[in-house]
Protein backbone atom coordinates (compact mmCIF):
# COMPACT_ATOMS: atom_id res chain seq x y z
CA UNK A 1 0.00 0.00 0.00
CA UNK A 2 1.29 3.50 -1.02
CA UNK A 3 2.04 6.01 1.26
CA UNK A 4 -0.87 9.22 0.52
CA UNK A 5 1.87 11.93 -0.22
CA UNK A 6 3.44 8.92 -2.90
CA UNK A 7 0.20 7.85 -4.42
CA UNK A 8 -0.82 11.70 -4.90
CA UNK A 9 2.62 13.07 -6.31
CA UNK A 10 1.84 14.95 -9.77
CA UNK A 11 3.12 12.97 -12.73
CA UNK A 12 2.62 16.09 -15.05
CA UNK A 13 3.86 19.82 -14.69
CA UNK A 14 0.05 20.85 -15.28
CA UNK A 15 -0.48 18.85 -12.13
CA UNK A 16 1.55 20.36 -9.85
CA UNK A 17 -0.74 22.48 -7.17
CA UNK A 18 -0.56 25.70 -6.03
CA UNK A 19 3.52 26.39 -7.91
CA UNK A 20 2.49 28.30 -10.86
CA UNK A 21 5.18 30.80 -10.75
CA UNK A 22 7.88 27.78 -11.83
CA UNK A 23 5.37 25.61 -13.76
CA UNK A 24 4.09 27.93 -16.07
CA UNK A 25 8.21 29.05 -17.10
CA UNK A 26 8.91 25.64 -17.11
CA UNK A 27 5.69 24.47 -19.40
CA UNK A 28 6.66 27.42 -21.93
CA UNK A 29 10.38 26.22 -22.20
CA UNK A 30 9.41 22.65 -23.37
CA UNK A 31 7.18 24.23 -25.84
CA UNK A 32 9.52 26.38 -27.08
CA UNK A 33 12.71 24.11 -27.03
CA UNK A 34 14.55 26.61 -24.58
CA UNK A 35 16.06 24.68 -22.27
CA UNK A 36 18.84 25.52 -19.67
CA UNK A 37 21.66 23.27 -18.79
CA UNK A 38 21.12 24.33 -14.65
CA UNK A 39 18.56 24.85 -12.75
CA UNK A 40 18.01 25.53 -9.05
CA UNK A 41 14.53 25.01 -7.36
CA UNK A 42 14.52 26.43 -4.17
CA UNK A 43 11.67 26.57 -0.86
CA UNK A 44 10.40 24.57 2.28
CA UNK A 45 10.17 21.21 2.51
CA UNK A 46 7.54 18.99 0.84
CA UNK A 47 6.26 21.69 -1.17
CA UNK A 48 7.46 19.65 -4.75
CA UNK A 49 10.75 20.43 -5.75
CA UNK A 50 11.93 16.62 -5.97
CA UNK A 51 8.37 16.07 -7.94
CA UNK A 52 9.07 18.69 -10.16
CA UNK A 53 12.53 17.81 -11.21
CA UNK A 54 11.79 14.66 -12.16
CA UNK A 55 8.38 15.60 -13.80
CA UNK A 56 10.45 18.02 -15.99
CA UNK A 57 13.69 15.38 -16.55
CA UNK A 58 11.19 12.98 -17.88
CA UNK A 59 9.60 15.76 -20.03
CA UNK A 60 12.52 17.00 -21.65
CA UNK A 61 13.67 13.49 -22.81
CA UNK A 62 9.86 13.03 -23.81
CA UNK A 63 9.36 9.96 -21.21
CA UNK A 64 5.89 9.98 -19.94
CA UNK A 65 6.55 9.95 -15.96
CA UNK A 66 5.27 7.23 -13.60
CA UNK A 67 6.68 7.67 -9.57
CA UNK A 68 7.93 4.27 -10.01
CA UNK A 69 9.69 4.41 -12.89
CA UNK A 70 14.02 4.71 -13.48
CA UNK A 71 15.71 5.52 -16.59
CA UNK A 72 19.72 4.73 -16.61
CA UNK A 73 20.09 8.91 -18.43
CA UNK A 74 17.94 10.23 -15.50
CA UNK A 75 20.30 10.01 -12.51
CA UNK A 76 19.11 11.02 -8.63
CA UNK A 77 21.67 11.72 -6.04
CA UNK A 78 21.35 12.74 -2.12
CA UNK A 79 23.69 15.73 -1.58
CA UNK A 80 23.76 14.98 2.24
CA UNK A 81 25.08 11.53 1.47
CA UNK A 82 27.26 12.34 -1.45
CA UNK A 83 28.32 15.68 -0.76
CA UNK A 84 32.25 14.75 -0.93
CA UNK A 85 34.99 15.99 -3.55
CA UNK A 86 35.32 12.37 -4.53
CA UNK A 87 31.45 11.73 -5.23
CA UNK A 88 31.48 14.85 -7.77
CA UNK A 89 34.74 13.70 -9.46
CA UNK A 90 32.85 10.53 -9.91
CA UNK A 91 30.26 12.25 -11.22
CA UNK A 92 32.20 14.64 -13.44
CA UNK A 93 34.02 11.74 -15.14
CA UNK A 94 30.50 9.76 -15.68
CA UNK A 95 28.65 13.17 -17.32
CA UNK A 96 30.88 13.21 -20.49
CA UNK A 97 29.55 9.86 -21.42
CA UNK A 98 26.72 10.24 -23.92
CA UNK A 99 23.31 9.43 -22.66
CA UNK A 100 22.31 5.40 -23.25
CA UNK A 101 18.49 5.77 -24.36
CA UNK A 102 17.31 9.47 -23.78
CA UNK A 103 18.64 12.99 -25.40
CA UNK A 104 19.89 14.29 -22.11
CA UNK A 105 21.61 12.86 -19.33
CA UNK A 106 19.56 14.64 -16.45
CA UNK A 107 21.54 14.73 -12.89
CA UNK A 108 19.08 15.72 -10.04
CA UNK A 109 21.14 16.47 -6.71
CA UNK A 110 18.47 17.06 -3.97
CA UNK A 111 19.60 18.76 -0.74
CA UNK A 112 22.73 20.20 -3.00
CA UNK A 113 23.54 22.74 0.02
CA UNK A 114 25.10 20.02 1.53
CA UNK A 115 28.08 19.44 -0.10
CA UNK A 116 31.19 20.40 0.40
CA UNK A 117 33.23 23.47 -0.65
CA UNK A 118 35.31 21.33 -2.44
CA UNK A 119 32.53 19.34 -4.04
CA UNK A 120 30.84 22.66 -4.82
CA UNK A 121 34.68 23.93 -6.33
CA UNK A 122 34.48 20.42 -8.31
CA UNK A 123 30.64 20.92 -9.38
CA UNK A 124 31.47 24.47 -10.87
CA UNK A 125 34.01 23.50 -13.61
CA UNK A 126 31.09 21.38 -15.19
CA UNK A 127 28.62 24.03 -14.94
CA UNK A 128 30.80 26.53 -16.64
CA UNK A 129 31.80 24.10 -19.46
CA UNK A 130 29.01 21.43 -19.26
CA UNK A 131 28.57 18.80 -22.20
CA UNK A 132 25.73 19.30 -24.79
CA UNK A 133 23.85 16.51 -23.54
CA UNK A 134 24.00 17.09 -19.70
CA UNK A 135 21.18 18.81 -17.68
CA UNK A 136 21.68 19.95 -13.88
CA UNK A 137 18.20 19.99 -11.76
CA UNK A 138 19.57 20.86 -7.94
CA UNK A 139 17.07 21.26 -5.05
CA UNK A 140 17.82 22.58 -1.68
CA UNK A 141 15.90 23.67 1.71
CA UNK A 142 18.42 26.31 2.20
CA UNK A 143 19.77 28.38 -0.43
CA UNK A 144 21.70 30.84 1.13
CA UNK A 145 24.75 27.73 1.55
CA UNK A 146 24.37 27.88 -2.00
CA UNK A 147 27.58 29.67 -3.18
CA UNK A 148 26.80 32.12 -5.37
CA UNK A 149 28.94 31.11 -8.00
CA UNK A 150 26.43 28.17 -8.17
CA UNK A 151 23.36 29.90 -8.49
CA UNK A 152 24.34 32.60 -11.31
CA UNK A 153 25.45 29.55 -13.30
CA UNK A 154 21.57 28.41 -13.03
CA UNK A 155 18.08 29.20 -13.35
CA UNK A 156 16.67 29.72 -10.29
CA UNK A 157 12.69 28.73 -9.38
CA UNK A 158 11.58 29.72 -5.20
CA UNK A 159 8.68 27.40 -4.69
CA UNK A 160 6.26 28.39 -1.99
CA UNK A 161 4.20 26.77 0.89
CA UNK A 162 0.44 26.31 -0.18
CA UNK A 163 -1.86 28.95 1.37
CA UNK A 164 -4.41 27.71 3.83
CA UNK A 165 -7.60 27.77 1.44
CA UNK A 166 -5.85 25.54 -1.12
CA UNK A 167 -4.14 23.30 1.47
CA UNK A 168 -7.94 22.76 2.61
CA UNK A 169 -9.34 22.22 -0.97
CA UNK A 170 -6.87 19.89 -1.93
CA UNK A 171 -6.92 17.81 1.26
CA UNK A 172 -10.52 17.48 1.40
CA UNK A 173 -10.12 16.28 -2.43
CA UNK A 174 -8.28 13.70 -1.47
CA UNK A 175 -10.63 13.04 1.53
CA UNK A 176 -13.00 12.70 -0.78
CA UNK A 177 -11.31 9.83 -3.10
CA UNK A 178 -10.17 7.91 -0.30
CA UNK A 179 -13.76 7.88 1.13
CA UNK A 180 -12.12 8.94 4.29
CA UNK A 181 -15.63 10.76 6.55
CA UNK A 182 -13.73 13.98 8.19
CA UNK A 183 -14.85 16.93 9.43
CA UNK A 184 -14.29 20.44 8.15
CA UNK A 185 -13.03 21.59 11.55
CA UNK A 186 -10.82 18.34 11.14
CA UNK A 187 -9.55 19.27 8.31
CA UNK A 188 -8.54 22.76 9.40
CA UNK A 189 -6.09 21.34 12.28
CA UNK A 190 -4.46 18.98 9.62
CA UNK A 191 -4.12 22.28 7.07
CA UNK A 192 -2.58 24.18 10.06
CA UNK A 193 -0.57 21.44 11.63
CA UNK A 194 0.60 20.87 7.92
CA UNK A 195 2.22 24.23 7.72
CA UNK A 196 1.49 24.78 3.95
CA UNK A 197 4.09 21.53 3.29
CA UNK A 198 1.69 18.92 0.80
CA UNK A 199 3.93 15.93 2.22
CA UNK A 200 3.82 16.86 5.80
CA UNK A 201 0.12 17.93 5.24
CA UNK A 202 -0.59 14.29 3.39
CA UNK A 203 1.25 12.14 6.05
CA UNK A 204 -1.02 13.90 8.82
CA UNK A 205 -4.57 13.27 6.49
CA UNK A 206 -3.38 9.37 6.31
CA UNK A 207 -2.46 9.52 9.86
CA UNK A 208 -5.47 10.43 10.96
CA UNK A 209 -7.31 8.31 8.64
CA UNK A 210 -7.15 5.61 11.05
CA UNK A 211 -8.41 6.82 14.08
CA UNK A 212 -12.21 5.68 13.27
CA UNK A 213 -14.22 4.49 10.49
CA UNK A 214 -16.81 6.47 11.96
CA UNK A 215 -16.84 10.61 11.21
CA UNK A 216 -13.53 11.93 12.46
CA UNK A 217 -14.14 15.35 14.50
CA UNK A 218 -12.16 18.24 15.74
CA UNK A 219 -11.83 16.56 19.40
CA UNK A 220 -10.55 13.31 18.08
CA UNK A 221 -8.13 14.82 15.74
CA UNK A 222 -7.06 17.39 19.17
CA UNK A 223 -6.34 14.16 21.43
CA UNK A 224 -4.40 11.98 18.45
CA UNK A 225 -2.13 14.88 17.65
CA UNK A 226 -1.70 15.84 22.03
CA UNK A 227 -3.08 19.48 21.08
CA UNK A 228 -3.94 21.69 22.93
CA UNK A 229 -7.56 23.08 22.54
CA UNK A 230 -8.27 26.88 21.46
CA UNK A 231 -9.97 27.65 24.70
CA UNK A 232 -6.53 26.58 26.86
CA UNK A 233 -4.84 28.33 24.05
CA UNK A 234 -6.81 31.87 24.66
CA UNK A 235 -6.77 31.80 28.20
CA UNK A 236 -3.31 31.45 28.17
CA UNK A 237 -3.26 34.16 26.01
CA UNK A 238 -5.57 36.22 28.30
CA UNK A 239 -3.57 35.29 31.18
CA UNK A 240 -0.59 36.70 29.40
CA UNK A 241 -1.90 40.04 28.54
CA UNK A 242 -3.42 40.58 32.33
CA UNK A 243 -0.05 39.71 33.64
CA UNK A 244 -1.37 36.85 35.46
CA UNK A 245 1.93 34.46 36.39
CA UNK A 246 0.14 32.41 39.16
CA UNK A 247 -2.69 31.58 36.40
CA UNK A 248 0.03 31.15 33.42
CA UNK A 249 1.79 28.57 35.54
CA UNK A 250 -1.04 26.65 36.72
CA UNK A 251 -2.17 26.46 32.76
CA UNK A 252 0.86 25.64 31.42
CA UNK A 253 1.25 22.97 34.42
CA UNK A 254 -2.15 21.37 33.19
CA UNK A 255 -1.09 20.87 29.72
CA UNK A 256 1.97 19.48 29.87
CA UNK A 257 0.93 17.23 31.97
CA UNK A 258 -1.81 16.13 30.00
CA UNK A 259 1.02 15.04 26.97
CA UNK A 260 1.16 18.04 25.36
CA UNK A 261 4.75 19.11 24.28
CA UNK A 262 6.24 22.31 24.72
CA UNK A 263 6.90 23.12 21.25
CA UNK A 264 3.89 21.74 20.18
CA UNK A 265 1.98 24.81 22.30
CA UNK A 266 4.54 27.38 21.24
CA UNK A 267 3.67 26.36 18.06
CA UNK A 268 -0.15 26.57 18.58
CA UNK A 269 0.39 29.97 20.29
CA UNK A 270 2.53 31.36 17.36
CA UNK A 271 -0.40 30.45 15.14
CA UNK A 272 -3.30 31.48 17.53
CA UNK A 273 -1.35 35.45 17.60
CA UNK A 274 -0.70 35.36 13.81
CA UNK A 275 -4.49 34.62 13.17
CA UNK A 276 -5.50 37.81 15.25
CA UNK A 277 -2.60 39.63 16.11
CA UNK A 278 -2.11 42.29 18.89
CA UNK A 279 -0.05 45.10 19.62
CA UNK A 280 0.10 43.55 23.44
CA UNK A 281 1.03 39.85 22.13
CA UNK A 282 3.48 41.07 19.37
CA UNK A 283 6.19 40.99 21.38
CA UNK A 284 5.65 37.45 22.39
CA UNK A 285 6.17 36.12 18.95
CA UNK A 286 10.08 36.96 19.28
CA UNK A 287 10.79 34.57 22.13
CA UNK A 288 8.51 31.31 21.07
CA UNK A 289 10.51 30.27 18.06
CA UNK A 290 13.10 29.90 20.88
CA UNK A 291 11.20 27.12 22.52
CA UNK A 292 13.03 23.63 21.43
CA UNK A 293 15.50 21.36 22.99
CA UNK A 294 17.50 21.63 25.87
CA UNK A 295 14.43 22.98 28.62
CA UNK A 296 12.21 23.53 26.36
CA UNK A 297 9.48 23.81 29.40
CA UNK A 298 11.67 26.31 30.96
CA UNK A 299 11.78 28.45 27.85
CA UNK A 300 8.19 28.38 26.97
CA UNK A 301 7.13 29.67 31.37
CA UNK A 302 10.26 32.48 30.81
CA UNK A 303 8.59 33.39 27.57
CA UNK A 304 5.06 33.86 29.23
CA UNK A 305 6.43 35.29 32.21
CA UNK A 306 5.03 38.38 33.47
CA UNK A 307 8.10 40.61 32.50
CA UNK A 308 7.33 40.43 28.73
CA UNK A 309 3.90 42.36 29.06
CA UNK A 310 3.56 45.99 28.32
CA UNK A 311 1.26 47.16 31.52
CA UNK A 312 -1.29 49.89 30.32
CA UNK A 313 -0.73 53.39 31.14
CA UNK A 314 -3.36 56.00 32.20
CA UNK A 315 -3.35 58.27 29.77
CA UNK A 316 -4.64 60.95 32.36
CA UNK A 317 -0.64 60.05 34.24
CA UNK A 318 0.55 61.56 30.65
CA UNK A 319 2.38 57.97 30.58
CA UNK A 320 4.30 58.47 33.52
CA UNK A 321 7.20 59.44 32.81
CA UNK A 322 6.66 63.85 33.10
CA UNK A 323 3.68 64.05 35.39
CA UNK A 324 3.82 65.07 38.89
CA UNK A 325 0.58 65.09 41.02
CA UNK A 326 -0.18 66.68 44.40
CA UNK A 327 -1.43 63.85 46.61
CA UNK A 328 -3.48 65.68 49.27
CA UNK A 329 -2.91 69.22 51.42
CA UNK A 330 0.62 69.99 52.71
CA UNK A 331 2.12 68.39 55.04
CA UNK A 332 2.74 69.69 59.19
CA UNK A 333 5.92 70.47 58.47
CA UNK A 334 6.55 74.31 57.44
CA UNK A 335 7.06 74.92 54.09
CA UNK A 336 6.70 71.34 53.28
CA UNK A 337 4.21 69.58 50.56
CA UNK A 338 3.89 66.30 50.14
CA UNK A 339 3.85 65.69 46.49
CA UNK A 340 4.24 62.66 44.57
CA UNK A 341 5.63 61.09 40.82
CA UNK A 342 3.86 58.16 38.69
CA UNK A 343 6.63 55.85 37.72
CA UNK A 344 6.55 54.02 34.75
CA UNK A 345 4.71 50.50 36.04
CA UNK A 346 2.32 53.01 37.63
CA UNK A 347 2.76 52.81 40.92
CA UNK A 348 3.56 56.77 43.16
CA UNK A 349 6.82 57.29 44.83
CA UNK A 350 6.90 60.36 47.11
CA UNK A 351 8.96 63.35 46.63
CA UNK A 352 9.16 66.08 48.69
CA UNK A 353 9.74 69.80 48.25
CA UNK A 354 9.81 73.47 49.75
CA UNK A 355 13.14 71.79 51.86
CA UNK A 356 15.99 73.79 52.06
CA UNK A 357 18.47 72.78 49.70
CA UNK A 358 20.88 70.10 50.53
CA UNK A 359 23.37 67.47 48.33
CA UNK A 360 20.65 65.39 47.05
CA UNK A 361 18.64 68.10 46.04
CA UNK A 362 20.05 70.21 43.05
CA UNK A 363 18.74 73.30 41.35
CA UNK A 364 17.87 73.16 37.53
CA UNK A 365 16.58 76.25 35.95
CA UNK A 366 13.96 78.31 37.93
CA UNK A 367 14.31 78.11 42.16
CA UNK A 368 10.81 76.33 41.77
CA UNK A 369 12.25 73.39 39.24
CA UNK A 370 14.25 70.49 42.33
CA UNK A 371 15.44 67.72 40.92
CA UNK A 372 16.70 64.82 42.59
CA UNK A 373 20.85 63.98 42.18
CA UNK A 374 20.10 59.78 42.29
CA UNK A 375 22.77 57.05 42.55
CA UNK A 376 23.32 56.87 38.96
CA UNK A 377 25.56 57.40 36.22
CA UNK A 378 23.55 59.56 34.86
CA UNK A 379 24.22 63.57 35.53
CA UNK A 380 21.21 64.64 37.14
CA UNK A 381 17.71 62.73 36.68
CA UNK A 382 14.83 65.28 37.15
CA UNK A 383 11.55 64.21 39.04
CA UNK A 384 9.66 64.99 35.84
CA UNK A 385 10.89 61.71 33.92
CA UNK A 386 11.47 58.39 35.00
CA UNK A 387 13.81 57.06 33.29
CA UNK A 388 13.93 53.16 34.74
CA UNK A 389 10.22 53.57 33.45
CA UNK A 390 10.83 54.89 30.01
CA UNK A 391 14.05 52.23 29.26
CA UNK A 392 11.65 49.65 30.64
CA UNK A 393 9.23 50.76 27.92
CA UNK A 394 11.72 50.92 25.12
CA UNK A 395 12.90 47.02 26.22
CA UNK A 396 8.94 45.91 25.48
CA UNK A 397 9.12 47.75 22.30
CA UNK A 398 12.47 46.62 20.44
CA UNK A 399 15.61 44.77 22.68
CA UNK A 400 17.85 46.47 19.84
CA UNK A 401 17.35 50.22 21.03
CA UNK A 402 16.84 48.41 24.62
CA UNK A 403 20.52 47.33 24.61
CA UNK A 404 22.39 50.70 22.71
CA UNK A 405 20.10 53.38 24.88
CA UNK A 406 20.87 51.84 28.28
CA UNK A 407 24.55 53.13 27.79
CA UNK A 408 23.65 57.24 27.05
CA UNK A 409 22.86 59.63 29.80
CA UNK A 410 20.35 61.95 29.36
CA UNK A 411 19.50 65.20 30.75
CA UNK A 412 15.44 66.71 30.62
CA UNK A 413 14.55 70.23 30.79
CA UNK A 414 11.53 71.78 29.57
CA UNK A 415 10.00 68.81 28.24
CA UNK A 416 13.05 68.01 26.21
CA UNK A 417 14.72 64.89 26.76
CA UNK A 418 18.45 64.94 25.50
CA UNK A 419 20.18 61.96 25.07
CA UNK A 420 23.95 61.81 24.81
CA UNK A 421 25.44 58.29 23.27
CA UNK A 422 28.97 57.32 24.64
CA UNK A 423 30.00 56.45 21.13
CA UNK A 424 29.17 57.80 17.70
CA UNK A 425 28.05 54.33 16.23
CA UNK A 426 25.08 54.07 19.09
CA UNK A 427 24.02 57.57 17.83
CA UNK A 428 23.75 56.02 14.16
CA UNK A 429 21.99 53.83 15.39
CA UNK A 430 19.75 55.24 17.75
CA UNK A 431 19.14 57.59 14.95
CA UNK A 432 17.71 55.47 12.07
CA UNK A 433 14.21 56.10 11.03
CA UNK A 434 12.67 53.16 12.87
CA UNK A 435 14.74 52.88 16.21
CA UNK A 436 13.52 56.95 16.26
CA UNK A 437 10.63 56.20 16.37
CA UNK A 438 10.41 53.32 19.08
CA UNK A 439 11.98 56.37 21.21
CA UNK A 440 9.15 58.35 20.22
CA UNK A 441 6.72 55.86 21.27
CA UNK A 442 7.81 55.19 24.26
CA UNK A 443 6.98 58.49 25.17
CA UNK A 444 4.06 58.81 23.01
CA UNK A 445 5.65 62.00 21.25
CA UNK A 446 4.92 63.90 24.52
CA UNK A 447 8.68 64.60 24.79
CA UNK A 448 10.76 66.40 22.22
CA UNK A 449 13.74 64.59 22.04
CA UNK A 450 17.29 65.12 20.94
CA UNK A 451 20.11 62.64 20.22
CA UNK A 452 23.38 64.15 20.57
CA UNK A 453 27.49 63.72 19.07
CA UNK A 454 29.41 60.97 20.68
CA UNK A 455 31.49 64.29 21.94
CA UNK A 456 29.17 66.42 23.43
CA UNK A 457 28.89 66.40 26.91
CA UNK A 458 25.44 67.09 29.21
CA UNK A 459 25.43 70.86 30.24
CA UNK A 460 25.04 69.64 33.70
CA UNK A 461 28.31 67.74 33.78
CA UNK A 462 30.13 69.19 36.62
CA UNK A 463 33.83 70.21 35.92
CA UNK A 464 36.89 69.51 38.02
CA UNK A 465 37.67 72.68 39.46
CA UNK A 466 41.71 71.87 40.04
CA UNK A 467 42.11 70.65 36.32
CA UNK A 468 40.14 74.45 35.17
CA UNK A 469 43.10 76.06 36.99
CA UNK A 470 45.44 73.82 35.74
CA UNK A 471 44.10 74.45 32.26
CA UNK A 472 43.97 78.35 32.84
CA UNK A 473 47.42 78.25 33.88
CA UNK A 474 48.61 76.35 30.52
CA UNK A 475 46.18 77.87 28.66
CA UNK A 476 44.40 74.88 26.99
CA UNK A 477 42.40 72.29 27.65
CA UNK A 478 43.36 69.39 30.44
CA UNK A 479 42.65 66.06 30.15
CA UNK A 480 42.09 64.08 33.86
CA UNK A 481 43.70 60.70 32.87
CA UNK A 482 43.67 58.95 36.05
CA UNK A 483 46.21 60.47 38.20
CA UNK A 484 49.02 60.56 35.72
CA UNK A 485 50.53 63.55 34.03
CA UNK A 486 48.51 65.72 32.57
CA UNK A 487 51.51 67.29 30.72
Amino acid sequence: MKALYRKYRPTRLEDVVAQPQVTEPLIKSLEQNRVSHAYLFIGPRGCGKTSVARIFAHAVNGFDYKVEDEYVDIIEIDGASNRGIDNIRDLREKVAIAPTHAKYKIYIIDEVHMLTKEAFNALLKTLEEPPEHAIFIMATTDAYKVPVTITSRAQTYTFKLADSKTMFDYLKSVASKENYSISDDALSIIVRRGGGSFRDSLSLLEQISTLSDELIDEKLVVKALGLPQDEQINKLLTCYEAGDSQQISGLLKDLLSSGVKAETLAEEIIAKIIENPKPTLIKLLAKLPDVKAPFPEAKLLVALSLQNVVKPVSSDARLGFLSTSYAGPPGKAEGRQSKHITLGDGSLAPVVTGLAPSSSVVTSGSPQSNSLRLPSNQPSQSVDFDWDGFLTRVQNLSDVVYSQIKKCKYTYTDNTLDIYPMRNIIKTILTKENNKKVIVQATDGLVKITIHEADEHPSSEKKDAVLEKISDIMGGEVRNDGGKSPF
